[in-house]
Formats: C-alpha cells, sequence, structure tokens
C-alpha cells in the first residue's frame, strides 16, 4: 500500500502524463490532479471524488505567463498575482478558449492560482501545463492534509506526491475578478485587510465555484461550533453524551489543524464533536467559515 505514495517527481509526472489522476500537496490541502489536456482524466477526477460534473475546478499554474495562456488577465488582476503568487488565492477570471469545458463546468470563467509548494510547482513546470486539481477528499467531506489522508479517504487506490501536511490548512481565498467591484468569492488565509491595497472596495459575486456549498467540510459525527465550549461541554455530558473538543488557538495552528483535527476526533465514536469559535481575524473567519459548513445539517444540539 506504502508504494502509492510518491516522492519521486518522475514518477509522478508520468503518472500525470499516463492519463492518471494523483493526488499533489499545495500549502492549503491536498488536491486530486489531472492535466489540464486530458479531459478523460479529468472525468475520472469529478468520479473518484463524487462531485457534480457542473462545479467547477480550479486549476494550477506554475508561473503567471502560464496562467495567462488560460485566462483573460487584467492589469489589476497581474499586480494582485505578482503580490501574492505563490500563495493561498485563486482567481476567477473570464477564460480562454484553451480551458477545456470539463474544469469549468460550461461556465465562461476559471479559477486559477499558483500554490505555495515547490514540489507541485516543480511538477507543473515540467508537465508544461496546468493541473486541474479540486481537493482529494470526496465531494462534501472534510478535506485531507496529509498524504495518509488522501490514501484512506480513496481506500489506498490513488497514487499520492508526498509534499509532507500543508502549512495552511484551509482552502485558498478565492477572488473573483470577473465581476465588478471584485469579491471575495470563499473564505482563505488571504482577506480584504490584504487586498484592500489593490480593491478599496469589494462588490458581491454568485459566480459557481468551489467550496461554497451550504454544507461542506462535513465529519461523519455531529458537529457543535460553540462560542462557550466550557458551558456546551458540561451540558451535553449531563445528557448521557460522549464528547471530543477543538480548543482555540491562534488562527494559524486553527487553521493548520483543523481538518486533521476533525479527521481524528471523528474516528473516536463520540455522539458529538465540539469546536470552540475562532478569533475574529483573517484566518479566524476562513475556520469559522469552514466550522459553519460542517456543521450544517447536525441535530439540533442547542435544544438538548
Amino acid at each position: 500500500m506504502s508504494v502509492l505514495k510518491i516522492t519521486s517527481l518522475e514518477k509522478v509526472l508520468k503518472t500525470i502524463q499516463d492519463g492518471q489522476p494523483c493526488a499533489i500537496p499545495t500549502e492549503t490541502v491536498y488536491g486530486l490532479a489531472a492535466s489540464i489536456d486530458n479531459p478523460l482524466a479529468i472525468r475520472q477526477v469529478f468520479a473518484l471524488k463524487e462531485r457534480p460534473v457542473d462545479h467547477p475546478l480550479i486549476i494550477h499554474a506554475s508561473s503567471i505567463a502560464m496562467a495567462e495562456r488560460y485566462g483573460h488577465f487584467t492589469e489589476l488582476a497581474i499586480a494582485i498575482g505578482q503580490r501574492f503568487w505563490p500563495g493561498p488565492l485563486t482567481f476567477i477570471l473570464p477564460k480562454k478558449d484553451t480551458v477545456p469545458a470539463e474544469v469549468t463546468g460550461g461556465l465562461n470563467t476559471v479559477g486559477i492560482r499558483i500554490p505555495d509548494h515547490s514540489l507541485t510547482r516543480t511538477l507543473i513546470k515540467n508537465h508544461g501545463t496546468p493541473l486541474a486539481a479540486p481537493s482529494a477528499n470526496k465531494f462534501g467531506k472534510t478535506s485531507p492534509t496529509t498524504a495518509d489522508h488522501v490514501l484512506k479517504d480513496h481506500a489506498y487506490t490513488i497514487p499520492v506526491l508526498d509534499g509532507g501536511p500543508c502549512s495552511v490548512g484551509v482552502e485558498s481565498t478565492i477572488l473573483d475578478l470577473s465581476v465588478s467591484p471584485p469579491a471575495i468569492r470563499r473564505l482563505g488565509a488571504i482577506g480584504e485587510e490584504e487586498l484592500r491595497e489593490f480593491i478599496p472596495t469589494f462588490g458581491e459575486s454568485q459566480t459557481p465555484t468551489s467550496g461554497t456549498h451550504k454544507a461542506h467540510y462535513a465529519p461523519s459525527t455531529s458537529l457543535l461550533l460553540s462560542a462557550n465550549i466550557e458551558d456546551d461541554s458540561r451540558r451535553l455530558s449531563k445528557q448521557g453524551l460522549k464528547i471530543a473538543t477543538i480548543r482555540l488557538m491562534n488562527s494559524d495552528q486553527y487553521a493548520q489543524i483543523l481538518y486533521a483535527k476533525l479527521r481524528e476526533l471523528d474516528s473516536l465514536g463520540v455522539d458529538v464533536l465540539i469546536a470552540e469559535q475562532p478569533h475574529n481575524d483573517t484566518l479566524g473567519r476562513a475556520v469559522l467559515d469552514r466550522l459553519s459548513r460542517a456543521s450544517v445539517g447536525a441535530p439540533n444540539l442547542g435544544d438538548l
């Protein structure tokens, strides 16, 4: 089984070039990647994730010059890219005809970013074209931040380029530059505060994109987002429920360990996971977004 954990760029490059999906590391989460030039491999990604085919993918490039071959970049987009790439920021841009319809779900826009992981950027550079890569979890479930997470999610059937634990731990910010004024479509490690230098006023966006479903990132165990973890822990314990908790920490740490901790606690067989509400800063709001979506559909624990 461990043979599926690959450390050789040559081996994973051959896997991609042979038309097979392969999981790749980024600074945010692990992605399930296929060559943008191989529509059949892209369809396999959708099938492996059990993802709706009209749900667009993000393409990962190794340079702005490569990215410009697939999206219509304005001067603003280039300036923001030069400032924040490589990094956890995805642009939504009007797409060029070089982007296959399989990637965009039939939309006239495309999501593009340059990941801040040297192994994956080298892989993309050596391949010569971007990789289409959503997160490597099953659709709607908790994202993977280690190679072992991916292997377990897919029953040890998918090869993984092992790049170690993800340094950020939550998915990239998605900035919609196809609308005016630009809008943040998904929260991540780069927020309005960081982007204000380039965008004085933010607008609204309804552009379909990754990670914006109401229910997402969910563990199997019911999850309660708590503003007072001590009170909620006592209350639910008195009801005879077995609980496990994620305690407040600084936002960088919270984001980095969030998905790994949800997976760990999900395996304990408890009745309820309680996650303490994060700080109100850029990454804290991203963590809050993921926890809020992960708790959708859980029983109304506030009434117990």
